[in-house]
């Protein structure tokens, strides 16, 4: 699977969580359970996926592994969540559905385009309470705006009210999306339990610019990172430490969840592989001194329209490679030491290395790493891919920047790195 291929069949956090598992199962990953002990062997091949929208893939190189070499990206993205009272009253014959903003979306961009929903749905199976992911996979839904005749504003002001504005139009018939819903998974209306439906934008993932530079798709935050580290963490020969290729869900949403960041998850799971190894809690924690992590998240590239918007200094573009993210108030994770790690790390991957930074009257927003933090104290780095429009219905990155950012996680998952006694770092 392409990247093209993996953001389309991606419509929802469920679905990209179902996409990476499949990739790892046909490359050999055994999934693992959280109800279950672990047996770990030498060697092996292991994921863990925790609400069907995180997950946590690794590779054992040995029972006596010298520590973690981690990478977190996130499967969610801004979106319009449907309400479980999904069928607003009927206006002018028309009926929407009631839904609500799901992180920080660019509204606009939602309007007037054809829409779908996907997600996942609870059952009444034979083995219980069951879950099903659905794609109603259709031009089904419509935001449309109110015409320019009948506001001359539209262009001077763009504020939207998401109660009033953002209800997209569903039909003129007595028909309800549950029913949609039933009928695409095969199932009696009345096993459906509840729903977690999410709307998607109807354009696949294409190639454009004169040269097919540029990449435009839904979703490229953070799925584009999502997929070149996974593509890295298959790559990668082995070495010395336990490769880790994390995926958590809600960073839109400040990560608060048991699937989230700011969650055990990961701990969880390499307390776990320790265990399994038969390490003390003291070895576990020598082992956790000895261990990294990247946190991938693309990065705001430099505007065409409005350069005046980035810092004058350190503002990537499209197709310049990885970039290396910075903050002074530490809402990036990146401090000297790991920068150091990482720039080493594209060096020898021979992978263009980029630097951003907000302007530094702007502030920025903040991501996985300084909240995965909260968890497990080890060295880390933010990077991310460049990226326009971000946030908005439809993304815009560099053709290029996805292969570079798969060289160099290649080469980081397989390195031996090791913090030396006296402070130094070797890889």
């Amino acid at each position: 699977m392409d990247l093209l291929d993996f953001l389309n069949h991606s419509p929802t956090c469920y679905h990209a969580v179902q996409n990476t598992a499949d990739i790892l199962t046909s490359e050999g990953y055994q999934p693992l359970s959280e109800t279950e002990v672990w047996s770990l062997r030498e060697g092996g091949r292991y994921f863990v996926t925790r609400g069907q929208s995180a997950l946590v893939a690794f590779r054992l190189p040995r029972r006596d592994f010298r520590g973690f070499l981690l990478s977190a990206a996130h499967s969610d993205s801004p979106t319009l969540k449907i309400r479980q009272s999904a069928e607003a009253a009927p206006v002018g014959a028309i009926r929407r559905l009631n839904v609500e903003p799901y992180g920080g979306m660019v509204m606009r961009s939602w309007m007037d385009r054809p829409l779908s929903a996907a997600g996942r749905v609870m059952v009444r199976g034979d083995r219980g309470i069951e879950s099903r992911l659905v794609d109603l996979d259709r031009d089904l839904l419509f935001i449309p705006s109110v015409a320019i005749h009948l506001n001359r504003e539209v262009n001077r002001s763009g504020a939207l009210n998401a109660a009033a504005d953002l209800q997209p139009i569903f039909t003129q018939g007595d028909v309800t999306l549950r029913a949609l819903v039933a009928g695409e998974l095969g199932l009696p209306e009345e096993r459906i339990l509840e729903t977690e439906l999410f709307l998607y934008p109807r354009m696949n993932a294409t190639y454009l610019g004169a040269q097919g530079e540029f990449i435009a798709s839904p979703r490229l935050d953070d799925l584009q990172c999502l997929f070149a580290c996974l593509k890295g963490f298959l790559a990668a020969g082995a070495g010395e430490s336990v490769p880790a290729l994390c995926v958590f869900n809600n960073e839109e949403v400040g990560s608060v969840t048991r699937q989230g960041a700011d969650s055990t998850f990961l701990t969880d799971v390499l307390e776990r592989i320790s265990a399994a190894c038969g390490k003390t809690p003291g070895e576990h924690r020598a082992a956790v001194a000895q261990s990294f992590l990247v946190s991938a998240d693309n990065a705001h590239a430099l505007h065409p329209a409005h350069p005046e918007l980035s810092d004058k200094t350190e503002a990537p573009v499209l197709n310049g490679g990885v970039v290396l993210k910075y903050n002074a108030n530490q809402r990036y994770t990146t401090d000297a030491l790991s920068a150091a790690v990482f720039t080493e790390v594209c060096r020898r991957a021979e992978v263009p290395l980029q630097r951003y930074s907000n302007r530094p009257d702007l502030p920025g927003g903040s991501t996985l790493g300084s909240t995965a933090m909260a968890h497990l104290s080890v060295p880390a780095v933010d990077i991310g891919l460049p990226q326009l429009a971000m946030h908005a219905a439809c993304e815009v990155a560099g053709t290029r920047d996805t292969g570079a950012l798969i060289r160099a996680m290649a080469f980081y998952f397989g390195c031996s790195l090791c913090r030396n006694g006296d402070g130094s770092v070797t890889l």
